[in-house]
């Protein structure tokens, strides 16, 4: 497998494919209803925007296999050193250890980029990225109760965080 850097013309079908999925599928994303080609374009220009990385893996037939992103964490101008970030596996991929891969290469991103504060919101049934993450060092730091509703149930959903050596240098405003 070898690390890229995807963009639009190149991977947006693939990654639609790989959201829309675990959109249907699973409780990875809170999203009901499949994204389309339109939105893959505002993702990609709005990641582009703000010089946020969309990293992928693909095997040696150039197959997208997965991809990590990280954006803003919130809005305000004081949480400029944090990023929410996600990580999908395409399905036929998954046990592979490409989740390990993923989440190494967007840490290190976001330690090049400067942040300090990683932050995941996973749907607390997901006991596999739960466990990915815990092997990074991620730290459980809450969880909302009922957050969402999809499949007929309440789903909760826990943050976990990474702390990181970056920025040397904080300032504010």
């Amino acid at each position: 497998m070898q690390l890229i850097s995807c963009d639009y013309h190149n991977h947006a079908q693939a990654i639609l494919a790989i959201f829309n999925e675990a959109i249907i599928n699973s409780t990875a994303l809170y999203d009901y209803h499949p994204r389309s080609m339109a939105t893959m374009a505002e993702w990609f220009a709005s990641k582009h925007a703000a010089n946020q990385p969309v990293i992928g893996l693909c095997d040696e037939a150039n197959t997208l296999a997965g991809f990590a992103s990280y954006g803003s964490f919130r809005p305000r101008p004081a949480y400029k050193y944090c990023v929410e970030h996600s990580l999908y596996v395409h399905q036929d991929f998954r046990g592979q250890g490409l989740g390990k891969q993923l989440l190494d290469a967007i840490i290190n991103k976001a330690i090049e980029q400067d942040y300090h504060t990683m932050i995941g919101g996973i749907d607390m049934e997901n006991t596999v990225s739960i466990a990915l993450h815990e092997k990074f060092g991620f730290v459980h730091t809450g969880t909302i109760k009922q957050a969402g509703f999809k499949f007929g149930r309440w789903l909760d959903v826990g943050f976990y965080q990474l702390m990181l050596p970056t920025p040397l240098a904080p300032i504010d405003g």
